[in-house]
């Protein structure tokens, strides 16, 4: 393959429309496309070799979630750090809810065990509202 000269065009991924978008090179440094401009929205960016741009919002997210939880409990952010302990300890449950389902559906068993041990859900809430008045509306003659 050959090196690729100014103008040639080639795949890379736009940071202004968030896809992979034909693009038109630059600017080549050492061989390879240095620069790159979009031929959708005419953007010049960086040559990214089709690679998006990592998220930035999800990393500022967590060290602001981290940050108020340290405030609140010190105990609980640490173990909020370690997220595979969190992992290992939400597929543990979800082990214990199919275990549970699985001693419910055996016939050998009454299944009321289960059925007994579960609260029953709160009565749904009625709230009594006044009728909306109906306005006349008069018209002036003016005549």
């Amino acid at each position: 393959m050959r090196e690729p000269r100014l103008g040639d065009d080639i795949d890379d991924f736009c940071v202004r429309c968030k896809r992979i978008m034909n693009h038109a090179i630059v600017s080549v440094v050492n061989g390879e496309p240095a620069k790159v401009r979009c031929r959708t929205c005419h953007n010049d960016h960086d040559y990214r070799h089709e690679q998006p741009p990592p998220p930035k919002v999800d990393a500022r997210k967590q060290a602001l979630f981290n940050e108020a939880l340290k405030k609140i409990n010190p105990t609980a952010a640490a173990e909020a750090e370690g997220v595979a302990e969190v992992a290992e300890a939400d597929l543990e449950t979800d082990d214990l809810a199919v275990e549970e389902t699985v001693a419910a559906d055996d016939p050998e068993t009454d299944g009321d065990a289960a059925a007994e041990e579960a609260p029953a859900p709160p009565p749904p809430k009625v709230v009594a509202t006044k009728p909306a008045k109906a306005k006349a509306k008069t018209k002036k003659s003016g005549k």
